[in-house]
């Protein structure tokens, strides 16, 4: 009998060499501040500040708008829903999960826009 046969060694087979090729020029623009990589980042600021003005006005009109509404409408500032009158109820404590929702839109749609820059990169 003889000793315990040696292990065989592993190869490592880099199937994506050439993809990473490309992956590191797109990169090497963007890192450099080239014109190409300014565009690119240029575009995602233009995305991240859309998505972000879009969301803000829609919290705007709605949370904005209350005050503006139980003023047009007394009547309506005096409703009580759950012992509570409606303006308290709606902006006291409705707005807290509402603008938690506004924020988590806002991390998944900027989340959703480096991605596609990610995936532009890559893809280039």
């Amino acid at each position: 009998m003889s000793g315990p046969e040696p292990e065989p060694q592993r190869v490592r087979i880099d199937l994506a060499a050439r993809r990473r090729v490309r992956v590191d020029r797109a990169l090497r623009e963007i890192e450099e501040q080239t014109r190409v990589g300014e565009v690119l980042v240029e575009g995602l600021i233009r995305a991240q500040l859309a998505v972000a003005l879009r969301l803000s006005a829609v919290v705007a009109v709605l949370l904005g708008g209350l005050p503006l509404l139980f003023a047009a409408a007394p009547g309506l500032a005096e409703v009580e829903v759950l012992g509570m009158r409606l303006p308290w109820l709606l902006l006291g404590v409705l707005a807290y999960p509402f603008l938690f929702a506004v924020a988590w839109v806002h991390v998944r749609q900027a989340e959703r826009n480096e991605q596609d820059l990610t995936d532009f990169v890559d893809s280039s």
